[in-house]
């Protein structure tokens, strides 16, 4: 699987899961404490595949556009890992302020995906080709297994 098809895969998985957040209530406290912690352990592997193998690719093969594409991605990154995410945790699950706060990770996380998808992957194309992309996906998918090993087996 190439590096966009591998991203695109996991904006569907995680749009799905906050999909299925944004449908709970305040009685499912343990539906939403499950589908936040799975939420958060996606979008950390995501984050990181795309931080440390795909954005530097991207931003060495582009010029000053790109870098300021790369730059918004990861300030995008930051405001969803730094700010809302840990302010969800932090709420009680059986809140009306769950509900709010699942609903602003939700609106971010899908401005970041359609920005990637309309903008930066077609760029992403024409300037890394067929050959690197697939490399990269190589790559991105085995740092992708491991993390997800090494997070199961610490959960374990």
């Amino acid at each position: 699987m190439n590096a966009i098809e591998l991203l695109k895969q996991d904006h569907v998985t995680v749009k799905v899961l906050l999909e299925q957040l944004k449908n709970t209530t305040e009685r499912g406290v343990k539906t939403r404490t499950e589908l936040l912690r799975r939420i958060e352990i996606e979008l950390l592997i995501h984050t990181t595949i795309e931080e440390q193998i795909f954005y530097p690719a991207f931003k060495a093969a582009g010029e000053k556009d790109e870098s300021v594409m790369w730059a918004e991605a990861k300030e995008e990154h930051r405001t969803v890992d730094s700010l809302v995410l840990p302010d969800l945790k932090q709420t009680p699950p059986s809140s009306l302020e769950f509900a709010g706060r699942a609903k602003v990770l939700k609106e971010l996380v899908e401005h970041h995906i359609e920005e990637e998808e309309k903008e930066m992957f077609p760029k992403a194309s024409k300037l890394l080709g067929k050959q690197k992309l697939a490399e990269l996906g190589a790559e991105m998918e085995a740092l992708k297994k491991s993390m997800k090993q090494e997070l199961h087996s610490n959960a374990a």
